[in-house]
């Protein structure tokens, strides 16, 4: 009699276990689903800009059409991918493109006295900041969530529930990992 109880109390507790862990797994990947929409808040707020900030500095860059041209079509791309990872890479070619577009601008005084210019340019870098604060949440509750699914013993959970890892938004391109060099 003694032995049943204690099986039935160490079966009891192991399914308490088990409806826990999987509770917590369930959270994370709320959270993280839900920071991935806030990055994508912030991702759409930029791509509603940029063709303003594009038909603004058309007229003044033509030599850099080519440039404005990529990032049309990167934001196309952003828009109707169909995976986070192509996601992933779009946005941050839109990245490195909107910056070569603001460092090229330095050579157009009159783009730069152009208030309207300044204004979609202020509001660009604080959308910018505010990406980048929304990737660095998304990548804290992403993690957090990998964690969970590969420690044990909630990897075995995670494994029957489908828990799937999420990826991180990271530098695509090589060179913008690269320490700047400032010499004077």
């Amino acid at each position: 009699m003694i032995s049943l109880l204690g099986l039935l109390a160490t079966l009891g507790f192991s399914i308490v276990y088990a409806v826990s862990i999987y509770n917590a797994l369930i959270k994370k990947r709320a959270m993280a689903e839900e920071s991935f929409s806030g990055v994508d808040v912030q991702l759409k707020r930029r791509a509603d800009l940029i063709p303003n900030l594009v038909e603004t500095v058309k007229g003044y860059m033509t030599h850099e059409s080519g440039t404005l041209e990529k990032v049309t079509a990167m934001r196309a791309r952003a828009q109707n991918a169909s995976s986070s990872d192509e996601r992933f890479q779009a946005e941050s070619q839109i990245s490195s493109l909107l910056g070569n577009i603001m460092a090229v601008s330095e050579n157009y005084p009159d783009l730069k006295a152009s208030t309207n210019f300044t204004n979609l340019q202020n509001e660009l870098s604080e959308l910018e900041e505010q990406i980048q604060l929304s990737r660095r949440y998304y990548n804290g509750t992403a993690r957090d969530l990998n964690i969970m699914i590969d420690q044990f013993p909630t990897n075995i959970i995670a494994g029957f529930g489908g828990f799937q890892k999420k990826d991180y938004f990271e530098i695509e391109n090589a060179s913008d990992r690269e320490v700047q060099k400032v010499s004077f």
